[in-house]
């Protein structure tokens, strides 16, 4: 196992880029490659003022080294506004893997990858993400305990997610529609897959219609066969719907994409759903309310994080429910003052981030 750094060249990759993350702050970058197993992968820490870095390894097949460093740097930040909107003490930290799961993964590079977290002494702890299970998980943890979500922990967090998406929903509906919230509402679900799925089990039991989308035949013939009412799209973002749930990968609002949502509401569990910062305004321009992304899908990161410090299912439910308290504060605020959700729920992180004092520590498990 070896740690290399980042290449010499270009220097901007990390601490002089010319994009948004170039001021973001990224506490710390780690490169990893294990010649024996073929792994590489990256690991950032944004920011540990609250507590240690907590946050998924994503197996994904980048197309480039740049690709992968761009998408690691951009979710480990919203780790940290999504600990800090969601009041937890924990950080912000994320890890890619680089490479095809289905092709490349093996016990042997799961474990190589645990031994390199282990290196940080607790200043990150892994999860699971896109491509990674709590088996996964189970072949990390023989390297490192510094990881929650396997099979010796709370398990997978797809339900906790779903239930923080779905209570941070229901919670906007209300706010639009009145009481009856999502009873009666058409909501499109994009990307059916471990969180989705859950979603969409919720939203049945709630009462609302579901259109559903995903790029996976055999999932959408999975979700129909347990929930016949649900139909199917090749799209949900211009479907006829009330609420716009994305559930798979990010920036699928655009400039663009935009003008073609038929939705009052957008509310889902993907990460980073905006390509930049410029959609939120021409959301609120459309009359849409936007929930960041990292405020509504928190329940996954309360469910692995409770693992540190020993809370009881029950607590961890309360904590997750309590999601839809944090969503009505942002949009009362919001109506208020006039300004976006988005902004008022990153002043909300930026009051909670100045407040705090940074960990001198990593936590131990």
């Amino acid at each position: 196992m070896t740690l290399t750094a980042a290449p010499a060249a270009p220097v901007d990759l990390v601490f002089e880029r010319s994009d948004e993350l170039g001021s973001a702050g990224h506490e710390q970058v780690v490169f990893c490659r294990d010649e024996a197993t073929g792994l590489r992968a990256i690991i950032a820490i944004h920011d540990t003022r609250l507590g240690p870095a907590l946050g998924g390894t994503r197996f994904y097949p980048y197309a480039s080294e740049a690709e992968a460093l761009t998408d690691v740097l951009r979710l480990s930040q919203g780790m940290t506004h999504k600990a800090a909107a969601a009041g937890i003490p924990l950080g912000g930290g994320k890890a890619v893997i680089i490479g095809d799961p289905e092709s490349i993964k093996t016990p042997e590079l799961m474990a190589a990858y645990g031994r390199f977290v282990d290196t940080l002494s607790g200043r990150y702890f892994t999860a699971a993400d896109v491509g990674t299970t709590a088996q996964d998980l189970d072949e990390v943890a023989t390297a490192t305990r510094y990881v929650v979500g396997h099979n010796g922990g709370s398990g997978d967090s797809g339900f906790s997610t779903a239930y923080g998406v779905f209570s941070a929903m229901r919670a906007t509906a209300e706010h639009r529609w009145g009481p009856d919230g999502l009873r009666g509402r058409t909501v499109g679900v994009e990307g059916i897959g471990k969180v989705g799925t859950h979603l969409v089990a919720l939203l049945l039991e709630e009462g609302a219609s579901v259109v559903v989308s995903d790029a996976s035949e055999a999932a959408l013939a999975r979700i129909v066969e347990a929930h016949p009412r649900v139909t199917t799209r090749a799209s949900v973002l211009d479907a006829p719907v009330d609420v716009y749930a994305p559930c798979a990968l990010g920036a699928t609002l655009t400039p663009g994409s935009v003008d073609a949502i038929r939705a009052s509401i957008v509310c889902g569990a993907a990460n980073n759903q905006l390509l930049d910062s410029s959609v939120a305004p021409l959301l609120q321009q459309r009359g849409i309310i936007w929930v960041p992304d990292y405020v509504a899908n928190a329940g996954g990161l309360i469910q692995v994080g409770g693992e540190i410090w020993a809370r009881t299912p029950e607590e961890l439910r309360v904590e997750i429910a309590a999601i839809a308290t944090t969503v009505r504060a942002i949009l009362t605020r919001s109506d208020e003052s006039g300004r976006l959700p988005s902004e008022v729920a990153a002043e909300i992180v930026a009051e909670r981030l100045s407040a705090a004092t940074r960990p001198t520590e990593g936590a131990t498990a």
